[in-house]
C-alpha cells in the first residue's frame, strides 16, 4: 500500500499511531511518500532523533526534495539503486527519490522531480562570507524583517534544478515513451500555480515552466505535489497536499 502526504518541514508527528492509525496494518513493504519539504537540514541531535524515529516506523518513508532542504548535504550522500532508479538513503527505510527518475513501486510507474523556488525570501539572501553579514543581519532583525535566508545555512541555490537535471528527466521519460502512472513533485506546473494562488503576482520560473511542459507531453493518471500548503484537487488529476495523508488510488479503482 502507498500513502501520500505534503510538506513535513521536519515535523513528523502526523505519523504517530494516533494520527495515522493505518500503520498498525502496515509493513516495511508499504510506503508513505512525502511531496517535498521533508525537512533534511543541518545535522543535529534533534534531526537524528526524528530520522531514527521514522526508521523505527513499520512503513518505509519516501520523499522528493522541496526548497526547504539542505541540498548540499543531500546531494553529497552516496547514490544507490532501488525501485529501478537512483536514490539517496538517509536511513535504510527513509529514502530520497531523486529528480528526474522513473521508479517501479508497488507495480506502478512513478516519475519524480523535486525542488521549488522559495517564496519566503522577500527580505533577501545573506551570505555569511560577506564581511558585512552580521551588520546586515542585525539591521534586518531590528526592522522586524523575517523573510530572509542565509546562504548554505537556511537556503541553497540547488532548490531549483540544473539544466542537466531537467535533461535527465526528459531522457527518463523518453525511455518509457512519456507514460507513467503517477508524477510526484514539490511545486506544480505554472498553469496550476495560477489556480492555486490567484490573488498573488505569480511569475513562472525555470521549474514551473519545465513542469508545465511535462504536463502537456506526459501521459499519467495523477500528479501529486505539496509546496502550497493546501489540500485541493484541481481538474481531474492534479492533487495538492499539505497535512492530509491519503491512500494512493488509480482511475481503475485499484
Amino acid at each position: 500500500m502507498i500513502y501520500i502526504t505534503g510538506d513535513t518541514h521536519g515535523d513528523y508527528t502526523r505519523f504517530t499511531t494516533e494520527n495515522f492509525p493505518e500503520q498498525r496494518e502496515m509493513t516495511k513493504e508499504d510506503k508513505v511518500i512525502i511531496c517535498g519539504d521533508f525537512g533534511f537540514w543541518l545535522p543535529s541531535k534533534e534531526q537524528d532523533y526524528w530520522l531514527n524515529w521514522l526508521e523505527e516506523k513499520p512503513f518505509t518513508t519516501l520523499f522528493v526534495d522541496g526548497n526547504h532542504e539542505n541540498h548540499a548535504l543531500l546531494n553529497a550522500l552516496p547514490m544507490e539503486e532501488q525501485f529501478g532508479g537512483k536514490v539517496h538513503k538517509i536511513r535504510p527505510s527513509v529514502i530520497h527519490l531523486m529528480r528526474g527518475e522513473v521508479y517501479e513501486i508497488e507495480g506502478k510507474r512513478l516519475f519524480t522531480f523535486g525542488g521549488a523556488a522559495s517564496h519566503d525570501i522577500q527580505d533577501g539572501i545573506l551570505d555569511p562570507e560577506d564581511p558585512d553579514f552580521k551588520r546586515k543581519k542585525a539591521r534586518l532583525d531590528r526592522q522586524g524583517k523575517r523573510h530572509y535566508r542565509i546562504l548554505n545555512r537556511s537556503w541553497w541555490k540547488e532548490e531549483l534544478p540544473t539544466d542537466e537535471e531537467m535533461a535527465h528527466g526528459i531522457e527518463s521519460l523518453e525511455k518509457v515513451n512519456w507514460e507513467v502512472d503517477y508524477i510526484f513533485s514539490h511545486c506544480a506546473p505554472y498553469w496550476i500555480v495560477k489556480q492555486l494562488l490567484p490573488q498573488e503576482d505569480c511569475q513562472p520560473d525555470v521549474l514551473t515552466s519545465f513542469l508545465e511542459k511535462l504536463s502537456m507531453d506526459c501521459r499519467f493518471q495523477y500528479w501529486f505535489f505539496g509546496h502550497y500548503h493546501q489540500n485541493r484537487v484541481l481538474g481531474d488529476k492534479y492533487v495538492c497536499l499539505y497535512e492530509q495523508i491519503i491512500p494512493l488510488w488509480d482511475k481503475k479503482g485499484e
